[in-house]
């Protein structure tokens, strides 16, 4: 898809309404975690040298269209003007008066945050009046927040359609390396997808059936496609009512030639918890009292066996239950594994959804993949080839 960005657009003196995604962790009032807030500045950065006025809007947590006090984006202001190293003004609302107020005193190179999108109910109901509210406190529209392209709501979809509108050096990036993923990607392409639940991921792996050659299938996923065969899988959480829809779901992949690629073997306990005594064993070969909880070595090897072969892949969800050790390993081998592929110039690498960052984190690698997004429903959505709202409100 074709979009507008910065390139060339003429900011000086003009207002910029753009839409960012301040949603950050907090912890006893101060932001816990500034990654957002720093992969967002160098558009807040550019728009501001260039001489523009700056007003950024964003929603923070889930106040249903309420003014709750321990939502306001007040604090998150002050960390981002830490993060920029410049002042940051904030207004108490982000239409009305205390809004209007703010912007006229604005002067060019200024940065502004409005108070939080989600303390008005047209917010999330993509109200056209609430649209046009916030569009009169701009001239022009960038939004940044990939991570909230999925929703329909009145500052990532309406104000797109009242304003000429723009994607943000974050967008860019988001949406050039999911072209390179899965719109037009050097093959072979493969795809790891791990998690709790095929049902919470039938969407995407019907999609990706469809467009790669390679599908790795991890984690509690992993056994329900294991018992859908036949083969007895103890204890191990999984799906009984979806083994039919596991079938198919092979016969769909065979179909369009796409290899799926399940464990050959697995690390197995008697009690999920911390450092609890293990075992691996074959897959055909589970103890009828215990608990596939990793990956083991000899499906390790065979992934990576795999992905030397490939060009491409997209990474969404761990690969064992990786929060609780020891069964993070297959996870960590894998990702220093595909790392390593990546700084070697032999793969292009991009992975997404929170549990699939904080795992790559935890394998200190998240730094040496292609790229990595920070959009966990957004980015999800996208795999499983749906049109996201925000996105094609900035169809050029």
């Amino acid at each position: 898809m074709a979009f507008r960005t910065l390139d060339g657009l003429a900011v000086r003196g003009r207002r910029v309404l753009l839409r960012a995604d301040l949603n950050v962790p907090m912890q006893d009032g101060k932001v816990s975690d500034p990654t957002r807030l720093e992969r967002l500045s160098p558009t807040i950065r550019e728009l501001a040298e260039k001489g523009a006025k700056v007003i950024v809007l964003s929603h923070f947590d889930r106040p249903k269209g309420r003014r709750v006090p321990s939502m306001s984006l007040r604090p998150v202001a002050e960390a981002l003007s830490g993060v920029l190293g410049r002042p940051v003004a904030f207004a108490e609302d982000c239409i009305g008066a205390p809004a209007e107020t703010a912007v006229a005193a604005m002067r060019e190179g200024d940065v502004l945050v409005l108070e939080n999108t989600r303390f008005h109910p047209g917010e999330e109901q993509n109200d056209a009046a609430f649209a046009d509210a916030l569009a009169r406190l701009g001239e022009l529209y960038v939004n940044d927040a990939f991570s909230a392209a999925h929703r329909a709501h009145a500052s990532t979809e309406a104000l797109a359609r009242r304003l000429p509108a723009y994607a943000g050096r974050l967008m860019q990036a988001e949406l050039e390396a999911l072209e390179r993923a899965l719109g037009a990607p050097a093959r072979p392409l493969a795809a790891i997808v791990g998690g709790a639940k095929v049902s919470t991921k039938l969407d995407l792996l019907g999609n990706l059936v469809e467009r790669v050659n390679l599908l790795v299938i991890g984690g509690a996923m992993a056994n329900t496609l294991l018992a859908a065969r036949g083969i007895a899988v103890g204890r191990s959480l999984q799906e009984p009512d979806l083994h039919a829809t596991a079938r198919g779901i092979e016969a769909k992949a065979k179909a369009a030639g796409c290899d799926i690629l399940l464990p050959v073997d697995a690390v197995v306990a008697r009690e999920f918890r911390a450092h609890a005594p293990t075992e691996t064993v074959p897959v055909g070969a589970v103890p009828a009292e215990a608990m596939i909880l990793d990956l083991g070595p000899l499906t390790c090897a065979a992934i990576l066996d795999r992905l030397a072969e490939c060009r491409t892949l997209v990474w969404n969800g761990p690969l064992g239950a990786f929060e609780t050790p020891p069964f993070d390993a297959a996870t960590v081998r894998v990702a220093r594994g595909v790392a390593g592929l990546t700084r070697a110039g032999r793969l292009l690498s991009v992975a997404g959804g929170g549990d699939t960052v904080a795992a790559l984190r935890q394998a200190g690698v998240a730094e040496d993949l292609s790229y990595v997004s920070a959009a966990g429903g957004a980015f999800l959505e996208w795999l499983e080839g749906k049109t996201l709202p925000g996105v094609a409100a900035l169809a050029a």
